[in-house]
C-alpha cells in the first residue's frame, strides 16, 4: 500500500509534459475507486459511464443541466406514434484514430450493446430495428411508442466498426461468473469524444488528453487529465489540502467543513438523483449457500428489516445532514407524485411483532453484503443497518468488499451469491421507467437486469410496458405510482435515502456539478 501511494503521489506531481504557454493546465482528480473497465457496453456503473463518457459519444448527450442536446446526431424528427426515430448523422467526424463515423458505426453499437450480456442492453430493449438510411442518416424503430428514446440514447456509445474489428472487440466484457470474459475493448478505448485516454494502469492512474480533432468546440483549457483512483477518504482529504490533486470526490460529510475552511480549496454541494436501497432475496426457496428456509419471503420479515432502521440517526450521525430519507426508489424531482408517498415509520415494536407473526419470535440470521468504496459512507450505513436490526432480532453477518468484488458477486443473475445487500441507482434516463424496467420488473433478457430483490410481479410486469409506451403524462404517471405503490405495500425493497454530493476543489478550479455525479472535463477551467 505505501508504494501505491507513493506512486500515486508521484504521478500526481509529474509536471505537464509537452505543456506550453500560461494556458497549459493539468486537471489532477482523485476518485474513490477506478472505472470498472474501459467498455462502453459493458458496464451499467454511474461512474464508469460517466467517465467513459468523456471518451466515447452517444447520438445525443445531457448538457451541464442535463437537458438532451444533439451530440453524434445533429438533428432528429420522430414519427407521430412514436415508434420511428430518424437521426441525421454529424459529418466530418472522426474518431480518436482518424476513422470516419458513419451509419455503419452505429449499426455495429447498437448489435453490440444488444448482447445478452451486456449490461447496458437495457438502454435499447424498446428497439425492434435500426435501419441504415445512408451513410448519414439512421433510423431506429422500437416495439412499441416510446416518447423517452433519446434519454436512454444519451449513454448509448458509439464504438468505432472498424478498430473493434481490427483489435477482436467486437463482443463485450463479461464480469460475471462463469460467463467472465473481457474484450479487448476493456483495456483500450476508439471513442469520438472531447478527451483521449493516453495511457492507463488500472487501479493506478489513467492520463487523457484534448482530442485536437473534436467536432465540438472545447470550452475547457485543459492539456491533461490524470485521474488517480484514491479509495481512503483520508488520503483523498489530505491530497487536496496539500494541492496534489485539484478536484477530488466524494467529500466525506464529516471532512466537509475542514476543506471549506483551508485556505485554496472548497466543497461543491448538492442533491444527487442517485437513491440507496437494500434488496432482499424473494425468489430463493433457501438461504444462498446454506439449507435455511429463506425469511425474506415472507412480507413481514421484510417489513420487519424497514421498520427497525432509523433514518434520522442515520442522515444526523453518519450523514451529516448530506441526505433525503426516501420512501420510493427514486428521487423526489424526478416523479411529479412522489409526495404522495411516505416511508414506513421506524417503530422496532412493530418490527419485533411483525417476526413474532411471522415464527421468528427467536429472531433470525442472514448475509449482509455491502460495498465499501462506491457510495457516500456505505460500509458505515451498513454497519448502522446491521446494529439497528440486531436490536430487534435480525441477526445480519455483515460482509464488506470493494464495488470490484461486490458487483461481480451481486450482479450476476444466474448466480445470485447474496441475502440481503445494498447498492444505489440513478435512472441514465432522469426518468421513472428506467427504475421500473431495470429495479423492479422481472427478469427477461431486456428487463430486471438489476432486479436484486428476485421479485417478479404480474401486475408490475404488465405495467412497465405500458408506461414505456404511453405518451399522455397524467395516465403514465397513474401507472408509474401503482408500481411504487406495489413495492411500497409488498416491501419488495428498501429505501433508505437520496444521498448529497460533496465534491472537493482547489478555488482555481471551475466546473460543472451534475446532479447525476457525472464529470464532464469539458467544463471544466483552471486560472
Amino acid at each position: 500500500m505505501k508504494r501505491t501511494l507513493l506512486a500515486a503521489t508521484t504521478a500526481l506531481a509529474m509536471v505537464v509534459a509537452g505543456a506550453t504557454g500560461v494556458n497549459a493546465k493539468e486537471l489532477r482528480w482523485g476518485f474513490q475507486t477506478d472505472t470498472d473497465s474501459l467498455d462502453p457496453h459493458a458496464h451499467a456503473v454511474t461512474f464508469t459511464i460517466g467517465f467513459l463518457g468523456n471518451v466515447y459519444e452517444g447520438l445525443v448527450r445531457r448538457d451541464g443541466d442535463l437537458a438532451i442536446e444533439p451530440a453524434l446526431a445533429e438533428s432528429w424528427t420522430v414519427s407521430d406514434d412514436a415508434t420511428v426515430w430518424r437521426f441525421k448523422l454529424r459529418k466530418g467526424v472522426k474518431f480518436h484514430n482518424g476513422n470516419d463515423f458513419n451509419a455503419d458505426d452505429v449499426l455495429f453499437s447498437y448489435k453490440r450493446i444488444s448482447d445478452p450480456d451486456a449490461q447496458m442492453k437495457t438502454n435499447v430493449a424498446s428497439v425492434k430495428e435500426v435501419r441504415k438510411i445512408d451513410d448519414h442518416t439512421i433510423e431506429f424503430i422500437t416495439k412499441s411508442p416510446n416518447p423517452i428514446l433519446t434519454g436512454r440514447l444519451n449513454s448509448v456509445f458509439i464504438m468505432d466498426k472498424e478498430w473493434s474489428e481490427e483489435n477482436g472487440a467486437t463482443k463485450v466484457t463479461v464480469m460475471a461468473g462463469d460467463k467472465e470474459k473481457v474484450s479487448p475493448a476493456g483495456q483500450m478505448a476508439m471513442g469520438t469524444g472531447a478527451f483521449i485516454i493516453k495511457d492507463r494502469t488500472a487501479q493506478v492512474k489513467t492520463t487523457l488528453v484534448p482530442n485536437p480533432n473534436w467536432w465540438d468546440k472545447a470550452t475547457h483549457n485543459l492539456t491533461k487529465v490524470t485521474m488517480t483512483p484514491v479509495k481512503q477518504d483520508s488520503t483523498r482529504v489530505a491530497a487536496l489540502l496539500s494541492g496534489e490533486l485539484d478536484m477530488a470526490y466524494p467529500m466525506p460529510t464529516q471532512d466537509i467543513n475542514r476543506v471549506n475552511s483551508n485556505s485554496g480549496t472548497s466543497v461543491v454541494m448538492g442533491p444527487e438523483l442517485r437513491t440507496i436501497f437494500i434488496f432482499m432475496d424473494q425468489n430463493s426457496k433457501t438461504l444462498f449457500g446454506t439449507d435455511t428456509k429463506n425469511p425474506f419471503l415472507d412480507k413481514r420479515v421484510r417489513q420487519a428489516l424497514y421498520q427497525s432502521i432509523n433514518m434520522e440517526a442515520i442522515k444526523k450521525k453518519i450523514m451529516r445532514g448530506l441526505s433525503t430519507p426516501s420512501a420510493i426508489m427514486i428521487a423526489p424531482s424526478l416523479f411529479d407524485r412522489s409526495a404522495e408517498f411516505k416511508r414506513h415509520s421506524y417503530d422496532p415494536a412493530a418490527s419485533k411483532k411483525l417476526l413474532a407473526d411471522a415464527g421468528y419470535g427467536n429472531g433470525l440470521t442472514a448475509r449482509f453484503d455491502c460495498p465499501n468504496d462506491r457510495y457516500v459512507n456505505d460500509e458505515q450505513i451498513c454497519q448502522a443497518v446491521t446494529s439497528m436490526a440486531a436490536k430487534v432480532g435480525i441477526k445480519l453477518n455483515l460482509t464488506a468488499k470493494p464495488k470490484a468484488q461486490y458487483f461481480k458477486q451481486v450482479l450476476n443473475p444466474t448466480n445470485r451469491d447474496y441475502h440481503v445487500g445494498l447498492i444505489g441507482w440513478t435512472p441514465g434516463s432522469f426518468d421513472s421507467h428506467n427504475v421500473v424496467t431495470n429495479l423492479i420488473a422481472g427478469y427477461t433478457e431486456k428487463t430486471g437486469r438489476y432486479n436484486l430483490s428476485n421479485i417478479s410481479d404480474a401486475r408490475i410486469n404488465a405495467l412497465n410496458p405500458m408506461i414505456q409506451s404511453e405518451s399522455n403524462k397524467t395516465k403514465r404517471d397513474a401507472m408509474i405510482a401503482e408500481v411504487f405503490q406495489l413495492v411500497h405495500d409488498n416491501v419488495y425493497y428498501v429505501p433508505l435515502h437520496q444521498q448529497g454530493l460533496a465534491w472537493g476543489k482547489r478555488d482555481n478550479v471551475s466546473l460543472k456539478q451534475r446532479a447525476d455525479n457525472v464529470f464532464r472535463f469539458r467544463y471544466v477551467n483552471i486560472k
